[in-house]
């Protein structure tokens, strides 16, 4: 069963007064519109429509959490880059992101989703310059990592790594597919880490069957090998 597979939601706070009080971890989704970050949480939560997924860019303004455990918390955060959104709108974007980035204690990392296909756009770049003097983890999630070929996987990746250490040792990528429940596994480590969860065990393959060979180094980039091992000579 998935780790996050009892992810329910709890509430929707518009302002930073209302968050959570008995919070005790949380770790953070932030995404350019339409990149597929609540694709993500729903793929996470093996749940179709835990996240609401909008095609209208800037339509969720609010935090979204929803509880994984007593005191632990997704936080869905509202999509950026809505060009076509009212001023009042972005502003109050703004006004209830970066703060929360930057100032909630109990705040453990941030996941961000680009797409694999346009990583690292102007939006993505503020954000890494948002989260980074706060020193908490920042792990990307490489969405749509299936319209990529294997070589545009691992450039991909390179480049996404060569830009967060840009930004401190913090920082870390890998792949990742809603579509084919790629880089799931992966992700789970990450968070299950920032969160104080434990991985469940993988169910080992019954006694007198052979195992997989292990992939050729090209092969563990395509499938979500991560960022602190990308790009380094084997």
């Amino acid at each position: 069963m998935p780790l996050f597979q009892q992810a329910a939601f709890h509430t929707t706070v518009a302002d930073l007064r209302d968050l959570p009080s008995d919070s005790l971890c949380e770790v953070a989704f932030a995404g350019r519109s339409n990149a597929g970050k609540s694709s993500a949480i729903n793929t996470l939560a093996n749940h179709s429509r835990l996240a609401f997924v909008s095609k209208t860019p800037g339509r969720t303004q609010h935090l979204n959490y929803f509880r994984l455990a007593d005191g632990k918390y997704f936080v869905d955060l509202p999509g950026y880059g809505f060009a076509k959104a009212p001023e009042e709108i972005r502003s109050q974007w703004e006004g209830l992101l970066a703060p929360y980035l930057r100032h909630r204690e109990v705040l453990r990392g941030l996941v961000l989703i680009m797409d694999s296909r346009h990583p690292l756009t102007e939006l993505d770049v503020q954000m890494l310059r948002w989260f980074a003097p706060t020193g908490k983890p920042l792990h990307v999630l490489l969405s749509k990592a299936d319209k990529l070929t294997r070589q545009e996987q691992v450039l991909a990746l390179r480049e996404v790594h060569a830009v967060l250490q840009e930004f401190g040792e913090n920082g870390s990528v890998q792949l990742f597919s809603s579509l084919k429940k790629s880089g799931v596994r992966e992700a789970e480590t990450v968070l299950a880490g920032w969160l104080g969860l434990t991985m469940r065990e993988e169910t080992p393959p019954p006694a007198g069957l052979s195992t997989e060979k292990k992939a050729r180094p090209k092969q563990r980039a395509a499938m979500g090998w991560g960022a602190r091992n990308a790009g380094k000579p084997r």
